[in-house]
């Protein structure tokens, strides 16, 4: 059975007061049997919207959170 994931990618960028801050850089929600394969999804679907060949070229994290029915 596949669920919903919401998958966001986030880049830690300084200000200039040097205090760090983690900006959105995409959000996706993934259809997918677990979280491991959300995040294999999303990885490939954010690599390609940004053109890139290692989605850590543009982003630090990748989080993934499962979403309920009521969320979904």
């Amino acid at each position: 059975m596949q669920r919903a994931y919401l998958v966001s990618f986030h880049k830690v960028v300084p200000d200039d007061t040097g205090h760090d801050h983690r900006v959105l850089q995409q959000q996706a929600v993934v259809r997918a049997r677990s979280d491991v394969s959300a995040a294999y999804a999303a990885k490939a679907m954010f690599r390609e919207a940004v053109g890139v060949v290692d989605w850590r070229l543009r982003a630090d994290t990748c989080e993934v959170v499962e979403l309920t029915e009521r969320s979904a």
